[in-house]
């Protein structure tokens, strides 16, 4: 018995010309997100890098917001992708400080989005966003599930209300530290990397 299996209609070019250019224009918010921030992008900056006009720029996404949530989608994607790749056996500490590291490291590379953190316009838009909320809400629940497990062991104060850790490594992503170390020019990377992953984690105290 032969048994056909059916296979999904080709995308045609158009289609194809039109994902690749929203890509790029992601791409190009990303990049002026995290260079200038949500309030320095103008739309028509984007459109420029990308090389169309504003108003083909529209036939994508209506707005400056509707931008910025692009390309804060794509970040909770990549995000999503790096939790479900850490190895299962490591401790629940070593997962939160990995993914930690991985955000602080596309903050040094210029590749984190920065967005305000009081915009009424910005806020309901991510919030109206099914994709960002979901996303969010899944890394959320995985950091969760790991800060929680890590103050049962003792790794992390019992003390502190597990949402306050989160946030706090949710900091990491926008902390200025980082790019005030690396304009002083006498520690590497690796090195910014390894002190302020030890301020965030074994804090100030002498020990």
């Amino acid at each position: 018995m032969n048994i056909e299996i059916a296979k999904a209609p080709k995308k045609s070019f158009k289609v194809q010309m039109l994902a690749a250019r929203e890509t790029a224009i992601i791409q190009s918010v990303n990049r002026l997100l995290a260079e200038k921030g949500f309030d320095a992008m103008t739309v028509d900056e984007v459109a420029a890098e990308v090389g169309i006009a504003k108003a083909s720029l529209y036939k994508h996404f209506t707005s400056k917001e509707e931008l910025a949530c692009a390309a804060m989608v794509t970040a909770m994607r990549r995000a999503q992708d790096v939790i479900q790749n850490i190895p299962a056996d490591g401790s629940a500490l070593d997962k939160l400080k990995a993914v930690t590291r991985w955000t602080m490291t596309l903050k040094l590379q210029g590749q984190m989005p920065s967005l305000p953190s009081q915009n009424s316009s910005l806020r309901a838009t991510l919030m109206a966003s099914k994709d960002y909320m979901d996303g969010l809400m899944e890394v959320s629940d995985a950091l969760g599930g790991w800060i929680e497990e890590a103050q049962a062991q003792g790794q992390i104060n019992r003390a502190l209300p597990a949402v306050a850790v989160l946030y706090t490594l949710f900091a990491r992503a926008c902390d200025p530290v980082l790019e005030f170390l690396k304009m002083g020019e006498q520690h590497t990377d690796e090195q910014i990397l390894d002190l302020v992953m030890s301020t965030c984690f074994d804090g100030l105290n002498a020990r």
